[in-house]
């Protein structure tokens, strides 16, 4: 009951955040969320006997998050040239140069912390697991500010989370009752095979009836005055959207790949608690454990949704029909 409560509360306002928060406020809104998580994951770190270095991984946590917020600010504010510098060179620029900056710096910047670490033995697995919150919570819930900017990316988002909100449910219902092959013993003996290959189905299956339904589901977001607010820095009219169908194939590909990168997320998290011998992240949310457990498979999924999205899946997005709020077009 608690599981359920919890979700009826936080779903509302995750969509509520994501299509009418102020882009400064989502963006606070989702450092506070890996704030936590990198706290939970420190946590785990700490029970598994090292002792990670907090400091700086918040204060490299409070870097990437500026510059995602910085390349999101110029996707959804300035006009689309600036003399000769083209708002993508400019993210393109902040993308290719700020983020490897930090990528870069911050693993020799944490091997030279250690040099004070004692022993000196746990020197090396202290600065990386440090590090690790970077690329594993930091670079992954950035890209959130950065996606919700682009065209209609609040739409992209909510179906990307409702992929992986959904195929979850059918993981745990249908590995409950027909689960009886083990799919991971080792890090998770109550995943299994049956329940894995029931989330593809249910993810492709839901991914297809959405795009099927998308114009009246673009439709009641926007009387509900909720798509015009996502859009409105890119000069979208009021006007009901005009909405047509991405291929059915890609609409599959898209859907298999984000389930399946949404389950080894959740493996993988669940590989670091049996490691530390905790059984939840935290206990912040009733009935779902911590921060941590309930974003890990988005941790995965993200990237994968932002590779897709830059690789083509944008013009199916970014595409606009005689001035309304389109969402897809051929």
């Amino acid at each position: 009951m608690k599981r359920v409560l919890t979700a009826a509360i936080l779903i509302p306002l995750v969509i509520l955040a994501l299509f009418k928060a102020p882009l400064w406020l989502f963006t606070l809104l989702v450092f506070c969320v890996a704030a936590l998580a990198a706290h939970e994951y420190m946590g785990i770190a700490k029970a598994s006997g090292f002792r990670p270095f907090q400091a700086f991984s918040y204060f490299a946590l409070i870097l990437v998050f500026l510059i995602f917020h910085v390349m999101a600010y110029l996707l959804t504010t300035l006009p689309p040239d600036i003399g000769d510098v083209t708002i993508g060179g400019m993210v393109g620029m902040l993308m290719f140069f700020g983020v490897p900056a930090i990528a870069l710096l911050a693993p020799l910047i944490l091997l030279l912390i250690s040099l004070r670490r004692e022993p000196l033995l746990h020197a090396l697995p202290d600065a990386a697991l440090s590090y690790m919150v970077i690329p594993y919570i930091g670079f992954t819930l950035a890209l959130l500010p950065v996606l919700r900017s682009v065209t209609n990316g609040a739409v992209y988002l909510l179906y990307l989370m409702l992929l992986v909100w959904c195929s979850d449910i059918a993981a745990y219902y249908a590995g409950r009752a027909f689960g009886k092959h083990k799919l991971a013993p080792r890090i998770s003996p109550g995943k299994t095979w049956e329940g894995a290959i029931a989330s593809v189905i249910a993810a492709v299956a839901v991914g297809v009836v959405l795009f099927h339904y998308i114009n009246p589901i673009a439709s009641a977001l926007h009387d509900l005055h909720l798509l015009a607010a996502a859009s409105y820095a890119h000069g979208l009219s009021n006007a009901h959207p005009i909405l047509t169908l991405a291929p059915v194939w890609l609409v599959a590909l898209f859907a298999a790949g984000i389930n399946i990168a949404a389950q080894l997320g959740d493996l993988v998290e669940s590989a670091l608690k049996r490691g530390a011998g905790v059984k939840d992240s935290g206990a912040l949310l009733p009935g779902h454990g911590g921060v941590l457990d309930r974003i890990d498979a988005l941790l995965f999924a993200l990237p994968v949704g932002f590779i897709f999205y830059v690789a083509g899946l944008s013009r199916y997005f970014s595409s606009g029909v005689s001035g309304s709020a389109a969402v897809v077009a051929r």
